[in-house]
Formats: C-alpha cells, structure tokens, sequence
C-alpha cells in the first residue's frame, strides 16, 4: 500500500466507526490518539466518562469521544 491508499482506508475505518455508541478502550483510543493508560487515568480522574459492563470492562461512549477531542485541542494561534 502507498501514503495515499493507506490514507484513505483510515479515513474509511474512522467514518464507518464513529457510527458506534460505545467503543471499546482500544478502539477509543485508535480514535483520539492516545495511549490506554492515559485513557484509564482520564476516567480515573473524571476527565472522560467511561461506562462499565457487567464484566467490569471499560466502555466509552461516542458523546465523551467528541467532548474529549475537542477539549484536547489546543488552541489556534491567531
């Protein structure tokens, strides 16, 4: 694969998962990334909303996804 077809199959890869309401930690921080320690310490510290399945596994919404990208978004210098 070139730049541009490996480019574009990320491109397809986000689209088709932002359709999700809860990713998995992984998945959650293919799509913001960042490390998963950083992301557990995030909803340790209230930081990023996580939910809990009945196994105990992280799960993160969509909503807390968005919020925390633009809240990681440094400013633009003018």
């Amino acid at each position: 694969w070139d730049k541009s077809q490996f480019d574009n199959a990320c491109k397809v890869w986000y689209i088709m998962d932002m359709n999700k309401e809860y990713y998995t930690v992984s998945e959650a921080c293919k799509l913001l990334g960042i490390h998963p320690h950083t992301l557990r310490r995030a909803d340790q510290a209230g930081k990023l909303v996580c939910v809990r399945t009945p196994g105990g596994r992280r799960r993160v919404p969509r909503t807390e996804i968005e919020r925390y990208r633009t809240m990681a978004t440094p400013p633009k210098e003018e």
